[in-house]
């Protein structure tokens, strides 16, 4: 179980996160949610030809969380999944560092879509799945400093092969939208399905 801070909010009752990202965990304990990270052991397959960003996204975010579900009978279990969108490339997390140069390459001086979908079940089995998108603007960036930022190990395991709140901070220069998107989590969008749902409420 999550140790979470002083928060605004508290769980009324016990939260499965069905993911590894300590960035998901970070958002969640820092509302103040206690929660038990469970990570998904799903496949994660390709899109299929003509599959639609979001509509890509929010099938992966399902399958993760019904996986680790289908584990944890009787609670309540969030999920999520994170892409980056440049025209109709779909990227997820780089194979290689070969990989992840063609992304940041591809990105640079670019403006892209972050989708990051999430799936709900709630502990009767109710299931609610959403998704957000942020608009972001990405600096010029020269060969060397892609190569010298991928070198940090950073981007090996994000999406897009990049992390807004970590080094890969100064490859962005605006975005519009919800940040916590970016980082891999719509925390005010999940905040109110979790609200609604009453799995959480104020302190």
């Amino acid at each position: 179980m999550t140790n979470a801070h002083n928060g605004p909010f508290v769980s009324r009752e016990s939260l499965v996160l069905a993911s590894g990202s300590p960035r998901r965990r970070e958002l969640l304990a820092d509302i103040g949610l206690d929660f038990e990270v469970v990570p998904s052991r799903a496949e994660e397959p390709v899109p299929t030809p003509g599959e639609q960003p979001t509509e890509y996204a929010l099938r992966m975010a399902k399958l993760k969380t019904m996986e680790v579900a289908a584990r944890y009978p009787g609670r309540t279990v969030l999920g999520a999944d994170t892409i980056v969108v440049l025209n109709s490339w779909i990227m997820g997390k780089p194979a290689n560092e070969a990989d992840a140069l063609a992304m940041l390459n591809a990105l640079s001086g670019q403006t892209h879509q972050v989708i990051t979908a999430f799936c709900l079940v709630l502990s009767n089995g109710e299931t609610s799945s959403r998704f957000v998108a942020t608009e972001v603007d990405m600096r010029t960036s020269g060969e060397a400093e892609l190569k010298a930022y991928i070198a940090t190990g950073e981007p090996m395991d994000k999406a897009g092969a990049y992390a807004i709140q970590g080094i890969g901070t100064f490859l962005v220069t605006a975005i519009r939208g919800s940040y916590t998107n970016v980082v891999g989590l719509p925390l005010a969008r999940v905040l109110e399905e979790l609200l609604a749902a009453g799995v959480v409420v104020p302190a």
